[in-house]
């Protein structure tokens, strides 16, 4: 399971990331993509990246499998756990763009700048449900896509391609986004303000504390239940304005739905955990992270690499 989110500082600038919640982990480390990397698509040839970019995932075949990246231009992408729903197409599509499953986020980071753009290319893409090998078997995901403007999910679904606007900018896994953004209308009732006292009879009574109008709010690890709470703390929490703030509101945020060893079990027995925490500031092209083991946030900036060169850098 995972969890994801976007949101701006005062001035308009984007910071975006997400939880990545599993038993274990895969190896991840950062993975830089510099614009002089020659890249062989599944379908579309060599290619080499418009935009330099920088994330977390795994390298294979000398391609970067993303699990989130944030590129120059301030575009960024994390794909979700989305099994039942997902539904990839199983061979290329003629006249169609065809986009390998696994190969999609560094698709979209390397090639767009902007929400507005991938968008408009999505129109013609089918993804494609071939593996990069045989110790990876495609993985079933919906991802969420953001700029310093807007966010959208993408989801390709037994319907084909669908695109939705996420106007809460989270996400999270199964069912689909449309499903969860119709589930928020449960939760109207939601408001952080402390409420004046009330009488019944003779009786004055007043709140505990804080927080009193948010009873009702989730607090469970469930998909549609970490929806609602992150859809919650990312449109309540105050706008902010440094570089120090803004990541400490990502973190904070994301700590809001991250899971605890030991708390839910999977189909297999095994315990879901946030492996780890990972975030890209636009501002400063910064990606940010920290694991369960280490929840000390590290980071590593774009520009710090050779975002010209010719080779991915992996640290």
């Amino acid at each position: 399971m995972c969890t994801g989110v976007r949101f701006t500082d005062d001035k308009g600038n984007m910071f975006f990331g997400r939880n990545l919640d599993w038993s274990v982990g895969y190896g991840q480390k950062i993975v830089v993509t510099p614009k002089g990397y020659k890249y062989n698509s599944a379908f579309l040839g060599e290619m080499s990246p418009k935009y330099a970019l920088i994330g977390m995932g795994i390298v294979q075949e000398n391609v970067p499998l993303y699990f989130d990246c944030g590129n120059e231009a301030g575009l960024a992408i994390a794909g979700l756990n989305f099994p039942g729903y997902a539904q990839y197409e199983p061979n290329a599509v003629d006249g169609k763009t065809n986009v390998a499953a696994y190969e999609f986020p560094l698709w979209v980071a390397m090639n767009f700048s902007t929400v507005d753009e991938v968008e408009e290319a999505l129109k013609s893409v089918a993804i494609v449900a071939k593996p990069i090998n045989d110790q990876y078997p495609v993985s079933l995901l919906h991802w969420i896509i953001g700029d310093s403007k807007r966010s959208i999910v993408v989801e390709y679904t037994e319907k084909g391609m669908e695109i939705f606007e996420n106007d809460v900018d989270v996400l999270t896994n199964q069912p689909g986004y449309g499903w969860h953004k119709e589930n928020l209308r449960n939760y109207m009732n939601l408001v952080n303000l402390q409420p004046k006292g009330v009488r019944w009879g003779k009786a004055e009574m007043r709140p505990f504390g804080s927080g009193s109008l948010m009873r009702g709010i989730p607090g469970d690890y469930y998909s549609p239940s970490r929806f609602v709470r992150v859809a919650y703390l990312n449109t309540h929490y105050p706008v902010k304005s440094s570089e120090e703030e803004n990541v400490s509101r990502l973190f904070h945020t994301l700590a809001g739905v991250s899971m605890i060893d030991g708390a839910a079990a999977m189909a297999n027995g095994d315990f879901e955990k946030t492996v780890y925490t990972g975030g890209y500031s636009a501002a400063t092209k910064t990606y940010y992270w920290n694991t369960y083991e280490n929840p000390a946030i590290s980071s590593a900036k774009l520009d710090d690499y050779d975002i010209n060169g010719a080779e991915l850098v992996v640290s």
